[in-house]
């Protein structure tokens, strides 16, 4: 395809193409990719720092970990992570294990910090409730901490989902398949059209990440709220098994 124009005219020509949307390199299938190792990289992220933050929340300990891990994390270029990995030999290199690894430790940061804070901000006098009601320690986990803290987990998640899918576009420069591959072959054949293309798609995946995501994070704040008003006038107090509510 030529080169192409940044005006509107340039945009809607490369964007009615088919040329455009086909083969491993149209937008179709880089818009895939995109998601597709956004999805695993966060999915990843998500299966190690959510339960470490659950886990370092409830304890008490490692609350230093948590807090720095995300200022490392916000600290370290994720560009270059990716080239470390990239270099690094075989399993590693330029493929998806790499690209998913170093997305997934970019995302870490804020789940560990906003599950542990979300753990530890827990209403005390719920969680002394529940201890006084004999729960053990992942019954308490479970019943109190976990939904009281669910709203800054779901926060912390949404943050992750917006960083990640945003920052997928980095590893076109290193060859990997993603719209940011789209954008980096535009700037080669110095076509405007094709990198405004590209990323507007990539902000408007993420414009759509946000708004999903923050939808469930205000239903689940909206639910934790009629849980602590059902509490505070006594319908919703936690029972000990086989207990007998109080009318």
């Amino acid at each position: 395809m030529a080169a192409g124009g940044g005006g509107v005219s340039g945009v809607l020509d490369y964007l009615t193409d088919p040329d455009s949307w086909s083969g491993t390199g149209g937008l179709a299938n880089r818009l895939v990719e995109h998601v597709g190792i956004s999805a695993l990289s966060l999915l990843l992220a998500t299966v190690v720092a959510v339960p470490a933050g659950l886990w370092l929340g409830h304890t008490g300990r490692g609350g230093f970990v948590a807090l720095n891990i995300g200022g490392v994390g916000r600290a370290v270029p994720t560009f270059a992570l990716l080239v470390i990995f990239v270099l690094l030999p075989q399993p590693f290199g330029a493929n998806l294990l790499s690209f998913v690894i170093a997305l997934a430790l970019f995302t870490v940061p804020p789940l560990l910090t906003n599950t542990w804070t979300g753990i530890r901000e827990a209403d005390r006098a719920a969680v002394d409730a529940g201890r006084g009601l004999g729960m053990s320690g992942g019954q308490l986990l479970r019943r109190v901490e976990l939904p009281l803290a669910r709203p800054l987990v779901l926060s912390g998640l949404r943050l992750a989902a917006v960083q990640v899918v945003a920052t997928t576009t980095v590893i076109g420069l290193v060859g990997g398949g993603s719209l940011g591959r789209v954008i980096n072959q535009g700037f080669v054949r110095q076509d405007q059209a094709q990198v405004i293309v590209g990323a507007v798609l990539v902000a408007a995946l993420a414009l759509l990440t946000e708004v999903g995501l923050g939808a469930v994070e205000r239903r689940a704040s909206r639910r934790r709220g009629g849980r602590d008003t059902a509490a505070a006038t006594g319908r919703g107090a936690a029972l000990p098994a086989g207990g007998t509510a109080v009318t």
